[in-house]
């Protein structure tokens, strides 16, 4: 069981390491066999965005170095920048403790947002307000 393997290593040592095969064998995707994954900018640690991942998809980011994603409106492959230009490069990518969620942290070149902006959570809730405030212009082509 795959909740089973990852408590079983909860008390393991700092630095231990572990195959990087079997933990990923391990991995918690859903019925849809997806992963969520959290795009992290590597430098300034703001989240740019939420994406999902298959296992091949998966295999594919870690082999390339660059973020392959898996569409689901689309159900294909894809590269994030291949055809905008806005590129994400791996620079870490790290497990949750229970591998049900994958946390990457990259260089993206350009936006990471569809609309133009640097991520995509720019629609701020300001609950005092009853409001939801959009941070940021669109530079949409």
């Amino acid at each position: 069981m795959t909740k089973a393997f990852f408590q079983s290593i909860e008390t393991n040592a700092h630095n231990h390491s572990l195959p990087l095969a079997d933990v990923l064998s391990r991995l918690a995707f859903n019925d849809q066999g997806l992963i969520p994954v959290i795009a992290q900018d590597a430098t300034s640690k703001e989240v740019l965005m939420q994406a999902w991942m298959n296992r091949e998809a998966l295999d594919r980011t870690l082999e390339s170095g660059r973020m392959v994603y898996w569409s689901r409106s689309r159900q294909c492959y894809w590269v994030k920048g291949e055809s905008s230009g806005h590129i994400q490069e791996l620079v870490r990518m790290s497990l949750d403790c229970d591998g049900d969620v994958i946390l990457c942290q990259i260089n993206q070149i350009g936006a990471a947002c569809h609309t133009g902006r640097p991520a995509c959570f720019y629609l701020e809730v300001v609950p005092e307000k009853d409001q939801v405030v959009i941070q940021g212009d669109a530079s949409l082509p």
